[in-house]
């Protein structure tokens, strides 16, 4: 069966884009029941259109503070029976009025390697650090922004005195397979936090395939 979500961005919707392609394949057990954005003009909103997903647009600048805003996102989200969330681009800091309504089914995908590089642009922060490995992160989310357990991360090289935009390239690649990744490990419920620690469930799946440009671990399973 699978598991009623929603997506939740604030931009171009290229991770939503990801997991819309794995339920187009047949191979992430969710149900989109809603991508909500807090900008009218993110792209992702005409990408969900494309698939007659519903969307719906909730600007936070209508409300006086962060527990209203997130009020109303519950409201329109328990409307639409969902239940668990996927943060892909959503330029917001949730409170726990979010947060208690969908206790430990909410996760972020965040363009850095956790816990280094918190916050908007992770991926230009890294490459003007000259870091020699970057990467994305998967994790729960909680009170504090970049803060939650992490369920998966992807490496990639960073090379001294390039593009930021192909350090960026190289990330979004991964953040396209591991937050799919996640978000089916999440709908078969085989993660559970520990503390700090997110323990994955083993399971008989065949490993994904292998390749030379990522390290990934825990690994990608099946067609991830």
């Amino acid at each position: 069966m699978s598991l009623p979500i929603a997506v939740l961005i604030s931009g171009s919707g290229s991770n939503l884009q990801a997991l819309i392609n794995k339920m187009e394949d047949e191979i992430l057990d969710v149900d989109i029941k809603m991508v909500l954005s807090n900008r009218a003009d993110a792209y992702g909103l005409k990408r969900a259109q494309a698939y007659g997903i519903p969307t719906a647009v909730l600007s936070h600048k209508d409300f006086s503070s962060r527990e209203d805003f997130d009020t109303e996102m519950v409201r329109i989200l328990k409307e639409a029976e969902v239940e668990a969330v996927v943060m892909a681009g959503f330029m917001r800091i949730i409170t726990p009025v979010f947060l208690n309504a969908f206790p430990g089914k909410i996760i972020n995908i965040h363009p850095a390697l956790l816990p280094c590089f918190t916050g908007v642009d992770g991926q230009g922060e890294a490459a003007e650090y000259g870091v020699q490995i970057a990467g994305c992160t998967v994790h729960f989310v909680d009170e504090k922004m970049d803060h939650g357990a992490v369920i998966i991360q992807a490496a990639v090289p960073a090379y001294p005195g390039e593009d930021p935009d192909d350090l960026r390239a190289r990330i979004l690649e991964q953040e396209h397979r591991i937050l799919p990744q996640a978000t089916q490990w999440l709908a078969q419920k085989r993660l559970t936090m520990n503390g700090r620690f997110v323990e994955l469930e083993e399971s008989d799946i065949e490993p994904a395939a292998l390749d030379n440009k990522s390290l990934v671990n825990p690994p990608l399973e099946g067609r991830f």
